[in-house]
Order: structure tokens, then C-alpha cells, then sequence
């Protein structure tokens, strides 16, 4: 199999630019030149290849057998799109210096080829690329094109440099993971139903425009401008929430110390808000901003854009590791991990995803993930057994807190049980539990007492869990107590590590947080301050704590479990698309019963480091991603 670092330049301008579209939007717009292509063969010198894109790919045809090659770039979902969307070249397997970084150095870490060749000393990326903003290939001289090339094929050869460090100790099996999610976005078999899309639009317009009359009408307003400055006032935006039986977000003033409203476009309440259920609140919230669309409308309006620009196809774009647990997010304007789901109306997206004609789509959720993980990992093995037993553990927790018995015909109480199985295990306290089961659908309401003693039962019928807060809480001390390696690569230091929880799966230097799979969670500039132990994030400080960073590593032991299961489907079934603690696949009709338990079987198997943990899944199958069951 030969190896191939690409990397593709191609013509841009201030209004046509990726820092102003989507890697998708941008590749398939009319504008997309190609202006030429640095390439690797095998790690030798890199050639620089223009011309047209007929010309370029014939090249590339007489240099390797690319449907037997692996390709390497740096941002391969950029250089990958064109391999396979504009010459309609396919590799076997695909590399990415990019997504590796990012589970090497952590997420914060700076990713740009730029910066990464900084960091191991490896040369320096060139400027050339500024010089050609605006150009279109036949605008470059022969000179202008000779320094173009230059430029180019020093970023490949970077690229081939930076892999060769990058790769010595990282996991095979993560390389197939960046594999996988590369292939969800360039080769999709998931389609989207337009005239579904086209239908719920209408029907989103009809209700703003509803909303609208009526907010006119209730303010005594003339026009939308002066029924968003009375919204823009936080008491009348909170009555109507509250007409509509919603909870106006409360947090507390940083000024006052005092609770107020969290009505600020920033704050993580109103931002909820946004993506309501109830698509009138949506609504009240885009009118308050002063936006002319909902983000169900925006959402709606670029799945219509992508299936038009995809010949019907819908490429799903996740960041592998976009998060510090490592765990997928969405990107490109698209995030899948929070689609709609309860609201049938709004549900019209997942179900505009669809399977290609003679083929239906299988979604199968591994079950309690987090929850069966932490119990394992902590030793707390009543929980264990009660989960191989396949015992309702959610009904047990409400069970014992309501001092009866809870069975599924219970679903307040057994709702209460999940949410302490799933809160209360990371240090959940009274007031967070009674508002989260307030405000989380369908809904609950105790009194703080009440929460008070629910969490002090639980607390003591799991402490295996509460030990491991403890544990955690000197693994920030020992971390803190020696500095990371200072040029920031990966390194061993001559003190011991510290085993977290049991099994020998989990342990801490001053590294990070290392992983089963040899990968690190780390907290950049973990420091003590007066409000406690904090690091740095892209959003700021944040403080870290036992419970948080427990619940940091069942999230990253969780998303390891899952990934290793995709990609023991994978072999036989490619993954469309990951949700969470979720797979979807595009499988054959006639095939559907021997996928679901190829599948279920996969999803129901643990890795070898964790053998004894029970794990369970639940498949189902439909027309649609919406429409499974």
C-alpha cells in the first residue's frame, strides 16, 4: 500500500473563504479552483502538480493507485473533500495530523500546521499563501506559480515530518477512529427528504408569523422592531415564558451575589432556551435577539442547501475529538449531537434524514453507559451485578428513596431515579437535583428537603462512588505537584503515577490523566485559586473538582468503550454517523435482521481492558433516523 502526503491549494478571496464557510459550502460552491497540489509519494521529495482539474487528476492517476493508497493530510476533511468530491480519487484509509493533535496535546493546544511544526522544531510553514488572496490559476504568473509550488510542497513535507513524531505512540485503533469519522463526512450514505424539509419551513414561517401578530397585539406594538425592545426588557420576556409555562433561566449576579434572571445571549439559560421544545419559545427568543430566523429555521435552511449541493447526500461533519473527554461534537455549522427529537413537529428534521432507496437505517444506543462504567470503575458492585442481573437500576435508586417499589408504570418517580443515577454520581447536590428536575422534561417537583435527604440516601448506599470524588480530589493535588515537560510533547517523567479507582485502567502523573487507550485528558494551566482548583479552556476558567473530574474520565472510558464497538462494526458496516453514546449505519433491506444482530452483538461486547463490565445496547430500524423503532 503506498503513502501519500497531500496537500491542495486553492483559490480563495476576502467573501469566498473557509473562515466564512463550511468546508462543504466551500468545496462545492462554483467559485472552487484548485490552483495545485503538494504530494508525498512514500515520504519522498513532494512534486507540485497544477493545471486544470482534468490535468491534476490525470497526474495523479500516472503517480499511484490511489484505491490502494493511504492519504495523509493536515485537515483531511478539506484535502479529502476534493480528493473524492472533485477528482473522484478514493483512498483506503485516511490520515490527519490534525485530529491526532488534538488527541495528543489536548483540545486547547494550538492545531494549525503553523504552530505544530513550531512546537517539535521541525521548520517553519511559509507566508506565500497570503500573496494569493484573490487569485484565480490563470492570474499567476510562472514565477508567481513556481513560489506558489515552493510553499506547497514545504507544507507536505511539514506534514510528513510532523506525522512521523506525531504517530510514534499513538493508538492504531485511534487511527482508525479518525478514519471512520472522515469517511462519515466524505463518502455519505445518508439522504435527506426535501420536500419533508420544504413542508416543516412553511410551517415554521406560519408560526413566527402567528407569534408575531399576537406578541403585537398583547404589547400593544405597531411593528416587530418595538415588540423586540419590550422582549429586550427581562421581567416581560419572563412573564411571557412564563404564560407558556416555561421557567424563566435564573443564575446569580456576580455584581450582587444575588439571583437574577440568565436572559443575556451568553448565558448557558437563554442559549438553552434557543433550542427549546416548544418551538414558539424559539421564536420569542430569535425575536428578543432581533434575528430573522429561528435556529429550527436556520437549521432547516442548511439541511435544504447541503442536500441540493450533495446530488440528495447529507455529509456529516464531526470533530473527532472535539472535546477534552475526547468524545465526538459537531462542526460545520452542523451539530448532530443535539438534533430534536421529543417535539414531533420539530422532530421533522431527523426524520428529513433517510435511507437510500432499497436500504433503512439502524440506530442502536448502548445503554447506561455512563452510569454502568462509573459503577465498575469505582467498585461499587451491587450496581455492577444489578446490572448484569439487567435489573432497572433507575427503578432501584427511586425505589429507595421513595421508600416503595417503582417499576417502569412509575415513570415521575423512575425519572427521578435516572436523574440521580446520572447527577448524583458526579456530586450532584440538593439544589441542582431540584432544579434540574424541574426544568427536565417530563418533569418533577420536590422540595429542596426532599432533595436534601434523596441525596444523602443515595450518597450512602454508593460510597465506592462518593470514595472516588475523594480520590480524585488528591489526584488534582498530585498533578499540580510537579510542571509538565516544557517544550509540551510527549515524555515520560521519573516519578510515579497514581492509579485511580480499580482495575489499573485509570492513572494520573503530571502529564494528565491517562487513559486505557494511552491517550491523556489534560487540564491546561491547572492552578489553586481562592474559588479552588481551575485550568484553562477556550471558554475561559473553569473549576475542576472530584465529582467533575470523575465525571471528565467515565465520559472519555465511556467514549472509548463506544468507539471501539463502532469500529468492530465498522469492518462489515460502515458508521454514518455517531450521537453520543450512539451508532447509525445505512444497512440493506433485505439484510436488516442480520445487521441488527451482527450490530447488537458488537455494541454488546466490552473491550478487553474492562472484560467484565456489563454493557448493554438497544438497535431498532426505520426509513428514517427519526422514524427507528
Amino acid at each position: 500500500m503506498s503513502f501519500i502526503t497531500v496537500d491542495f491549494e486553492t483559490y480563495y478571496s476576502n467573501e469566498y473563504s473557509l473562515s466564512k464557510m463550511t468546508t462543504e459550502e466551500y468545496v462545492r460552491d462554483p467559485r472552487f479552483q484548485i490552483i495545485g497540489v503538494g504530494i508525498s509519494l512514500d515520504g519522498d521529495t513532494p512534486l507540485w502538480i497544477s493545471g486544470s482539474h482534468t490535468e491534476i487528476k490525470n497526474k495523479l492517476l500516472t503517480l499511484a493507485d490511489w484505491d490502494e493508497s493511504a492519504v495523509l493530510c493536515h485537515n483531511t476533511m478539506f484535502d479529502g473533500a476534493i480528493l473524492e468530491w472533485i477528482l473522484q480519487l478514493n483512498a483506503v484509509f485516511y490520515f490527519d495530523t490534525l485530529c491526532i493533535a488534538r488527541a495528543v496535546h489536548g483540545v486547547e493546544a494550538g492545531g494549525s500546521l503553523a504552530k505544530l511544526v513550531q512546537r517539535y522544531e521541525l521548520g517553519e510553514k511559509g507566508t506565500e499563501v497570503i500573496n494569493a488572496l484573490g487569485k484565480r490559476l490563470e492570474d499567476f504568473s510562472p514565477e508567481e506559480l513556481t513560489r506558489y509550488g515552493e510553499y506547497c510542497k514545504n507544507d507536505a513535507s511539514l506534514t510528513t515530518a510532523l506525522f512521523k513524531k506525531l504517530v510514534l505512540e499513538f493508538p492504531e485503533s485511534e487511527l482508525s477512529l479518525i478514519d471512520m469519522t472522515l469517511k462519515m463526512f466524505l463518502r455519505p450514505t445518508l439522504r435527506l427528504d426535501d420536500a419533508l424539509l420544504v413542508e416543516r419551513l412553511e410551517e415554521v414561517r406560519d408560526e413566527k408569523r402567528g407569534l408575531l401578530g399576537g406578541l403585537m397585539q398583547e404589547l400593544s406594538c405597531e411593528d416587530e422592531e418595538g415588540v423586540r425592545k419590550k422582549l429586550c426588557s427581562n421581567p416581560q420576556f419572563a412573564a411571557i415564558l412564563k404564560r407558556r409555562g416555561v421557567e424563566p433561566p435564573m443564575k446569580i449576579s456576580p455584581r450582587t451575589g444575588k439571583e437574577t434572571y440568565a436572559l443575556a445571549k451568553n448565558d448557558e439559560g437563554f442559549m438553552a432556551l434557543q433550542e427549546h421544545e416548544d418551538p414558539i419559545v424559539q421564536q420569542l427568543c430569535a425575536v428578543r435577539l432581533g434575528t430573522k430566523s429561528t435556529l429550527e429555521e436556520a437549521r432547516i435552511e442548511r439541511f435544504l442547501g447541503i442536500g441540493q449541493r450533495n446530488r440528495g447526500f447529507l455529509p456529516v461533519p464531526l470533530k473527532y475529538y472535539g472535546a477534552h473527554t475526547g468524545r465526538w461534537s459537531g462542526m460545520d455549522s452542523i451539530n448532530f449531537q443535539n438534533l430534536p427529537s421529543r417535539d414531533k413537529r420539530k422532530k421533522a428534521l431527523k426524520n428529513s434524514v433517510i435511507a437510500p432507496s432499497g436500504h433503512v437505517i439502524v440506530d442502536c444506543d448502548s445503554s447506561q453507559i455512563e452510569a454502568r462504567v462509573l459503577a465498575w470503575w469505582a467498585g461499587q458492585d451491587d450496581v455492577v451485578q444489578a446490572f448484569a442481573r439487567k435489573e432497572d437500576i433507575y427503578c432501584q435508586d427511586a425505589s429507595m428513596v421513595y421508600g416503595r417499589t417503582i417499576t417502569k408504570a412509575n415513570p415521575i418517580e423512575r425519572f427521578v431515579g435516572k436523574t440521580m443515577r446520572l447527577g448524583l454520581g458526579y456530586g450532584t447536590g440538593a439544589k441542582k437535583l431540584k432544579h434540574t428536575l424541574k426544568t427536565t422534561p417530563p418533569g418533577a417537583d420536590p422540595s429542596l428537603e426532599e432533595c436534601e435527604g434523596w441525596v444523602k440516601t443515595w450518597r450512602s448506599a454508593n460510597s465506592g462512588i462518593t470514595n472516588l470524588w475523594r480520590e480524585c480530589d488528591q489526584a488534582l493535588n498530585h498533578m499540580m505537584s510537579t510542571r509538565p515537560l516544557g517544550n509540551g510533547c510527549r515524555g515520560r517523567h521519573g516519578w510515579g503515577a497514581l492509579e485511580l479507582g480499580l482495575h489499573g485502567v485509570v492513572t494520573v502523573s503530571a502529564e494528565g490523566i491517562r487513559l486505557p487507550n494511552g491517550l491523556y485528558i489534560r487540564y491546561k494551566n491547572l492552578r489553586r485559586e481562592e474559588d479552588g482548583v481551575m485550568y484553562d479552556s477556550r471558554k475561559g476558567p473553569v473549576n475542576i473538582w472530584g465529582g467533575a473530574m470523575v465525571e471528565n474520565i467515565v465520559q472519555a472510558l465511556a467514549r472509548i468503550i463506544v468507539g471501539e464497538q463502532l469500529l468492530a462494526v465498522n469492518k462489515l458496516y460502515p458508521v454514518t454517523l455517531t450521537v453520543h453514546d450512539a451508532g447509525v449505519w445505512v444497512v440493506p433491506e433485505d439484510e436488516r435482521e442480520t445487521a441488527l444482530a451482527f450490530i447488537t452483538k458488537a455494541m454488546s461486547t466490552p473491550p478487553q481492558w474492562c472484560a467484565d463490565l456489563p454493557v448493554a445496547c438497544e438497535a431498532k430500524s426505520g426509513p428514517s433516523y427519526g422514524e427507528v423503532k
